[in-house]
């Protein structure tokens, strides 16, 4: 398993980027704009870890930003961690079979979502290529907020 991002949405990306790269010091790694979706993700790392995680090895700040404009409110700007895993269905069935809701099941062998006892959403990504879909995944319905 390895550590990737911890996503915060933000209201105003310009403001965002120049608290975080302008006054704090990160740099900007990569962005993803998504016109379908309306948001946009800024992945953002510290100077010294920027060779590490071009090379896939340190993990980024994720900021995301919805175009169409919302209050966050009680922590909904904090959005979830998200770690990389060998085999998504066997992670998944190991946190099912000890009590874990799987809220947003990995139907696409790419990606699933769990909360921790805290109530910390936490998103799992599929290392590599997706894996085929399977059942129980496949037809899994979500459950919950995730």
């Amino acid at each position: 398993m390895r550590y990737l991002h911890t996503m915060v949405r933000v209201k105003d990306l310009d403001a965002s980027l120049h608290f975080y790269c302008d006054l704090f010091g990160l740099q900007e790694v990569r962005r993803f704009e998504n016109e379908k979706g309306r948001f946009t993700l800024v992945f953002l790392a510290a100077k010294d870890d920027m060779d590490a995680v071009r090379a896939g090895l340190a993990p980024c700040l994720e900021l995301t930003y919805n175009w169409d404009t919302e209050d966050y409110t009680g922590g909904r700007n904090f959005g979830h961690l998200a770690y990389q895993v060998d085999d998504i269905y066997a992670i998944c069935q190991k946190l099912m079979d000890n009590g874990v809701t799987i809220n947003r099941p990995p139907r696409d062998g790419h990606m699933a979502f769990v909360r921790s006892p805290d109530g910390i959403s936490i998103e799992i990504l599929q290392k590599g290529a997706d894996l085929p879909p399977q059942e129980p995944w496949a037809s899994m319905p979500n459950t919950g907020a995730w």
